[in-house]
């Protein structure tokens, strides 16, 4: 008789206050079998802490794809596992893709023991928009490369969520004042749930200034949030703006600082202002 395949548990863990580990969480994590994990030496404090003694496993970016195929098997003889991340919810910006699909094609049951999550602790607290948001996790660490990517995001209209670490915030503050614009508002959440949990609140290019003056801010996990780009009806202004603004600035700077000035100065996306300058005749 054959048996009945096992279930996968995807376990959310606190991101900081572990008072956030809910009582149905706990009880997954003492029957499972098996708890696959990014760091078995910080998943064993976690559950040390709350006196559970589970066998413990690393799934990580490095061997996901080489163990997968053994855990399915054994998922698929009967065994219970769960996944979980070194914080928050698993597969955001964490590793275990692989492992649910694999699992799921197989037949297994794959299901979620929700509870905290980083991005949605963000949103919450921002005070931005949420009906609509994307998530762009860890942008490029290389300036050039990150600064590409917010430049193809300067006209998406939901609310970004990014992930960063606190010795970058303050380049990809200002990375994203240049790329989106300055006057583009944002919230940054550092620590959220732990005893220095902070919320900084303001334009991008004001957070930019506040934060390079803070040396606590860089410290710890963060989550930027970033208002989406208004409709082309509110920027009419700011670019009718700009327009003014380049004539008098090229006559005085070589193009490419003319318009990354006069984008600052309107508020209208670098990339933006490159296209509206190129209409105008300028070179880069």
């Amino acid at each position: 008789m054959a048996k009945t395949p096992g279930t996968l548990w995807i376990v959310a863990t606190p991101i900081g206050n572990l008072e956030d580990l809910s009582p149905r969480a706990q009880r997954v994590l003492d029957e499972a079998d098996l708890v696959l994990c990014e760091d078995t030496r910080h998943s064993g404090r976690l559950l040390a802490a709350f006196g559970l003694r589970a066998r413990l496993a690393a799934v990580h970016e490095h061997n996901e794809e080489q163990v997968t195929p053994e855990l399915v098997a054994r998922l698929l003889a009967g065994e219970m596992m769960a996944l979980i991340s070194d914080a928050g919810t698993p597969l955001l910006s964490d590793p275990g893709f692989r492992l649910v699909r694999a699992a799921a094609e197989a037949g297994v049951t794959v299901s979620p023991v929700p509870g905290p999550s980083a991005v949605l602790a963000a949103l919450s607290v921002a005070g931005l928009p949420t009906d609509r948001f994307v998530f762009e996790g860890f942008l490029p660490a290389r300036q050039a490369a990150r600064r590409a990517r917010l430049d193809a995001l300067s006209e998406e209209s939901r609310t970004l969520v990014l992930f960063e670490a606190g010795n970058r915030v303050g380049a990809l503050l200002s990375d994203a004042a240049t790329a989106l614009g300055p006057e583009r508002r944002a919230t940054v959440a550092r620590e959220l749930t732990k005893l220095h949990e902070t919320l900084y609140r303001g334009t991008l290019d004001e957070l930019a200034t506040r934060l390079a003056a803070d040396p606590d801010a860089h410290r710890g996990e963060v989550v930027v949030v970033v208002a989406g780009c208004a409709p082309a009806a509110a920027r009419e202004g700011d670019e009718a703006l700009l327009g003014r603004l380049l004539p008098a600035l090229l006559e005085e700077l070589p193009p490419s600082r003319a318009v990354r000035i006069a984008a600052k100065l309107s508020g209208v996306p670098r990339r933006r202002a490159y296209e509206i300058a190129l209409r105008l005749g300028v070179e880069e």
